[in-house]
């Protein structure tokens, strides 16, 4: 069975204020990715981030557990990397690689868990920030959204626009 691929969902299809504050992250992550560059740990870049949103005025809790279910019942919880605005996930790397499938899938996920729409993958550990930025849509929420049925949406991801 061949898979076609969805065309990326417009960034305007979102809550602007969503849009608004998720701008603002990436904005505070190529300020920083600009004085610290890439090679150092994650949590560098983590912390770094926090007192961006700090300064900001933007609220945020970093290693925020959600619990996951299965079948209404509560089977664990996850810890979120970032949670920003109670409304996106930020997933910060500094690893020097490709944000790949497995890096999205694992997202996706974790939006689905949280019931978010948006998060983003930034990795720090890329020569030129703009080529570790990917934006990650919880296929689930945004029917929901819509009015559709959760489901059967595998793949919403833009890495060109985050």
């Amino acid at each position: 069975m061949a898979y076609e691929r969805r065309p990326p969902v417009p960034i305007e299809d979102l809550d602007p204020q969503l849009t608004n504050v998720s701008r603002q992250v990436i904005g505070f992550a190529i300020e920083i990715h600009k004085a610290l560059g890439p090679g150092f740990d994650q949590g560098i870049y983590e912390k770094a981030l926090t007192l961006e949103l700090d300064k900001a005025g933007i609220k945020h809790r970093l290693h925020h557990a959600v619990p996951v279910k299965y079948h209404g019942q509560t089977v664990g919880e996850h810890k979120l990397g970032l949670f920003v605005d109670d409304r996106f996930v930020v997933e910060v790397m500094a690893v020097g690689r490709e944000i790949d499938g497995l890096d999205r899938t694992r997202l996706r996920a974790q939006l689905r868990a949280a019931d978010l729409e948006l998060g983003l993958i930034i990795n720090f550990g890329e020569r030129r920030l703009k080529d570790g930025l990917v934006r990650v849509l919880n296929p689930d929420k945004l029917n929901a959204m819509r009015g559709g049925a959760p489901g059967g949406e595998d793949d919403y991801d833009d890495d060109r626009d985050a």
